[in-house]
């Protein structure tokens, strides 16, 4: 099975916050969906930060451990050299470019691509997310929560990555909407066999979603397997799921 992520022992510590990770370890066979659940403070976006060369600008660094992106070691890596391999990130908070039109924000995820692809690779997301076609003039600024969600995770796809890496996708939208772009994202996975670790709070989505899931409490990996195994779990359940049998959750 080839793996496109491989995180080994990896440790990564603040200069005002002391230790953010502590020996974490995950695999990401390519073509899957990995999710990985836990509480705010659990260390998730260190780990999202360190995967995509940003921890230095949040004053963290590594201390032990490796990552590797499809056979290539990618720790020291600025994050511009990641995007040409293959990565893309839909930040927490989206971060679109208020100012810019819909379809500027999607001109600047495709700033790596040929120019004669740049048409095609739009129209795809278009396609995929045909309210941002309706869009496409308006500023960003302008968009409701789910249609900046929808952007940033167009911006991400536009250039056609081979891992993508989702954060928080959730945060303050509501269900029906999260589903939808849910609903989206396993196209995605399906059709183009995009590999995906998505980082989320919302247990019962993300195991509906992913294949395998990892639980990160206080910087460590302390569960793993299925997502059908995760959710059957009385820590999963009593934390994350209040209760619920996972035959309720996975559905």
């Amino acid at each position: 099975m080839e793996i496109m992520l491989n995180v080994e022992n990896l440790s990564v510590a603040y200069a005002r916050k002391g230790l953010a990770l502590d020996g974490v370890s995950l695999q990401l066979p390519a073509g899957r969906i990995v999710a990985l659940l836990g509480a705010n403070g659990a260390g998730k976006t260190t780990l999202i930060r360190a995967i995509t060369g940003l921890l230095a600008v949040h004053g963290g660094g590594v201390t032990a451990g490796s990552v590797n992106f499809n056979g290539t070691e990618i720790l020291g890596l600025p994050p511009h050299r990641l995007v040409r391999l293959g990565m893309a990130q839909v930040p927490e908070g989206r971060l679109v470019f208020k100012q810019l039109t819909v379809e500027e924000n999607l001109q600047v995820g495709a700033a790596i691509l040929p120019r004669a692809a740049v048409q095609e690779r739009m129209e795809a997301v278009y396609q995929l997310f045909p309210r941002l076609l309706e869009r496409r003039r308006q500023a960003a600024g302008w968009l409701s929560g789910g249609e900046q969600q929808m952007l940033a995770l167009g911006r991400a796809l536009v250039a056609g990555p081979r891992l993508l890496l989702v954060d928080e996708l959730s945060l303050g939208l509501a269900p029906l909407i999260v589903e939808s772009i849910y609903e989206q994202l396993k196209i995605v996975g399906d059709t183009l066999g995009t590999s995906m670790l998505v980082v989320e709070q919302n247990a019962r989505l993300a195991l509906e979603f992913a294949s395998t899931a990892y639980v990160l409490e206080r910087g460590r990996i302390v569960l793993s397997g299925s997502a059908t195994e995760v959710g059957a779990s009385d820590l999963v359940r009593q934390s994350y799921l209040g209760s619920q049998r996972a035959d309720e959750v996975l559905a």
